[in-house]
């Protein structure tokens, strides 16, 4: 009889996700998600390009898993297996549809490997294909190649949830057919199976009408702010051909994932009126927007604009087999229909009290046109607001609230809340960070999300199908932005929508993560190293008052071992490892590196120069917002920017920001290396939160406050011509003589209908110093 050992579902079982530097249980398996059920045993099985894939039913889909199989493992680890049909014999890895597998869950399979071979068998083909990724996990756990030795083990593996999703914007940034193929690869490898395509918005209408051909000609296309100029196009935009979509839903459907398309409404629908003006309400054809944020464009609600839109949603239907059509239903501001006499008359009409229910009747007839075809309404929680359909799917992301009251109608839910499963959140708040929203959302925080509200009994929550992570590229021109910001959080994503909750352990995922990266270097994939990168803190005060200062090095996951230099060499697995505190002598260069147990690196190394020049000159990354607003952004120097880098921190509200309180002994000057930004945002109803302040020259100025932002204005330094200068620029002044430590308040007066600014640097100078 062979021995087994049970492998715990939790290493450690821990408060909330405490990170830990202990490693997890000798022989984990680096998989991820983490299954329901795995069982250590005696013995190893040993794949080699001699292995064939046997498929034993000779299925159609069995046989595209055995080789997606085979392809997958020739591209990560280099080994060409054959793939054969009919029967198996010792030695080989067997695929097998089987009515009488010991998991009997949807999407269930059971893989059992043994000195003789490996066996994966399911009961349908989505839990054969599942038991296959666990399987190429199983055969890719590091970075080598060829030949791999695979443990004796027996998984038992489940998903928790039905939806397991990942949202894409390509209205405001578009991406090409190959790159969201390699995103859905992604999805498939992370057990994910709901694809939500975002495809129509105020910027863009994405996908191919034949009814209606200027939603492409003239909707799918946006004129960018200063087009032409600083790297901007003369012109944004694309979409997608039916073609095209077709080939993305049936490449999605080869891996067991099903494609939600989402064609917003009543709101987000200035691309569509643009194209069509009598779709709107005020009759006038705006411009595609260039605004990022929430426009006021609605359609309208006449017999028109819904055979327009049931004529859409037929060739839709027609594109997307998914039983889920998402509506929107979000950011509806109702200023239009509130201003329309003969929108009101309409709401008079049909007896509706508010603008809010005239949403919910709308809502609710789309929603009875889809039920009569079969399909299923999904729309975001504002679609509570009116009424909803009582069949409807409600997506909760303005927080949990709207899951919460949902669950208690009877409506199924899918948790999606903002911020914490919105991957344009920045993953860590340091200056090599690309564009995107703040606060920041850390893997260990979309690790730590629970789907299920504790506010709901159990059967609220069997009203609960699972997550979604929601990529909006406002502030993601590339694809490359969208794999910094997806990747890892991915990874811990899946193991909230599949892993059993008991299961889920910080340190062990931390742990496996290794060989993920390992896969994604293969794979070309550009994941984010935030949450493993070096951290330094140090007494800035200290340092330039006595020229030494302790420092601490540290992770935001708090996993992985540090080892770091203090001559400016690279640092390795030779080098000192970091245990606590040091004490250094400026000028000193350190360098610090993060490694994992196998040697392998956890993130690149990080670099700071320590000197008096370098410690007065921060970032306006690093300088935080006035008091009163906790708005930021960090943003790109365009709109549509493919770069990652520089970007610069904005708060839409309050262009206000604190340098930290600095001996300022034999400080006389300081030198500003300014931004001019476009002002792109549409804040509706929020607008009037900006501050304004009257300014003294022309194109306003920078002025600088003693501690408080009502302090001693210490220097005042003209803004230039938007017209007539770069947008990066220096500003410079004298400042007068002061004694001790004293911060610095930096407020721009310029116009709030021009353009936004912000500090790329501030750099305190002593006198007669260079900036």
């Amino acid at each position: 009889m062979t021995r087994r050992r049970s492998f715990p579902l939790c290493c450690l079982l821990l408060s909330a996700w405490l990170p830990l530097h202990a490693a997890p249980a000798a022989g984990t398996p680096s998989l991820i998600p983490w299954p329901s059920q795995v069982e250590l045993a005696d013995g190893a099985f040993s794949v080699d390009p001699h292995t064939p894939i046997v498929v034993l039913d000779n299925d159609p889909a069995s046989r595209r898993t055995a080789h997606w199989l085979a392809a997958e493992l020739a591209s990560v680890r280099g080994l060409r297996l054959p793939v054969r049909h009919g029967g198996a014999g010792a030695g080989a890895i067997v695929l097998q549809r089987d009515p009488q597998a010991p998991v009997d869950h949807r999407e269930g399979y059971a893989l059992d490997v043994s000195a003789d071979g490996i066996r994966i068998r399911a009961r349908d083909d989505a839990g054969l294909f599942y038991g296959a990724v666990t399987l190429w996990q199983l055969l890719t756990p590091d970075a080598k190649r060829g030949t791999v030795r695979v443990p004796a083990l027996h998984i038992r593996d489940q998903p928790r949830f039905a939806w397991r999703g990942l949202m894409l914007d390509s209205a405001r940034h578009m991406q090409s057919v190959a790159e969201i193929e390699q995103l859905l690869e992604q999805m498939a490898e992370h057990k994910l199976n709901m694809f939500h395509w975002h495809l129509t918005d105020d910027q863009g209408w994405r996908i191919q009408i034949r009814r209606y051909p200027k939603l492409t000609s003239i909707g799918a296309w946006r004129t960018p702010p200063d087009a032409g100029h600083d790297g901007e196009p003369k012109r944004y935009g694309g979409f997608y051909t039916q073609a095209q979509i077709r080939r993305i839903v049936a490449y999605a459907a080869a891996r067991h994932i099903t494609v939600v398309p989402e064609i917003d409404m009543p709101g987000h629908a200035q691309a569509a009126v643009a194209a069509y003006p009598w779709l709107g309400v005020t009759g006038q054809r705006p411009a595609v927007s260039v605004d990022w944020g929430v426009n006021p464009y609605l359609y309208n609600v006449d017999d028109a604009s819904f055979s327009f839109i049931e004529h859409v949603l037929d060739e839709v239907m027609a594109l997307f087999p998914s039983r889920y059509i998402h509506l929107g239903g979000d950011e509806a501001i109702k200023d239009q229909w509130q201003a329309s006499p003969a929108v009101q008359a309409r709401m008079r009409a049909l007896g509706l009290k508010d603008a809010d229910a005239l949403q919910g009747w709308f809502i609710d007839r789309v929603g009875r046109y889809l039920d009569d075809h079969g399909r299923r309404l999904v729309g975001w929680d504002e679609i509570l607001d009116g009424g909803v359909p009582a069949d409807a799917t409600v997506m909760s992301w303005r927080g949990s609230k709207g899951a919460i009251e949902a669950a208690r109608l009877g409506h199924d839910v899918v948790l999606s809340p903002a911020p914490q499963l919105y991957f344009d959140q920045l993953q860590s708040d340091q200056d090599d960070e690309p564009a995107g929203r703040m606060p920041v959302e850390s893997l260990a925080a979309v690790y730590a999300f629970e789907p299920v509200p504790k506010q709901l009994d159990a059967a609220q929550a069997a009203h609960v199908l699972g997550a979604q992570a929601n990529v909006w590229t406002e502030h993601m021109p590339s694809m490359r932005h969208v794999e910094h910001a997806v990747f890892p959080r991915l990874d811990a994503l899946s193991e909230v929508d599949w892993s059993p909750a008991a299961a889920r352990d910080w340190n062990s995922f931390s742990a496996r993560l290794p060989a993920q990266f390992a896969r994604y270097r293969a794979q070309h994939i550009g994941y984010a190293d935030s949450a493993f990168a070096p951290l330094m803190a140090f007494d800035r005060d200290a340092a330039l008052i006595s020229g030494s200062t302790r420092l601490t090095l540290s992770d935001q996951a708090g996993f992985g071992a540090l080892h770091y230099t203090l001559d400016g060499s690279a640092p390795g697995l030779r080098s000192p490892l970091y245990q606590g505190p040091l004490t250094v002598t400026l000028p000193v260069t350190v360098r610090a590196v993060n490694l994992a147990a196998d040697g392998s690196v956890l993130a690149a190394p990080r670099r700071w120069v320590l000197d008096r020049p370098g410690l007065l000159s921060l970032s306006g990354n690093a300088l935080p917002n006035c008091p009163g607003s906790n708005f930021r952004l960090r943003v790109q120097p365009m709109p549509d920017s493919t770069s990652l880098a520089p970007v610069y921190s904005v708060n839409l509200f309050n262009t206000c920001q604190l340098y930290p309180v600095t001996p300022m002994d034999g400080v006389r000057a300081i030198h500003v290396d300014a931004v001019r930004l476009q002002r792109n945002y549409a804040l509706a109803h929020e607008q009037k939160l900006v501050q304004s302040r009257p300014r003294r020259t022309p194109f306003g100025e920078l002025v600088v406050h003693q501690d408080r932002c009502d302090g001693v204005v210490l220097a005042s330094m003209a803004l230039p011509d938007p017209a007539r200068s770069a947008r990066r620029f220096a500003l410079h002044a004298t400042l007068p003589v002061q004694r001790g430590p004293h911060a610095l308040c930096l407020i721009y007066t310029a116009p709030i209908d021009g353009p936004l600014y912000a500090l790329a640097r501030v750099s305190l100078l002593a006198a007669g110093a260079a900036p």
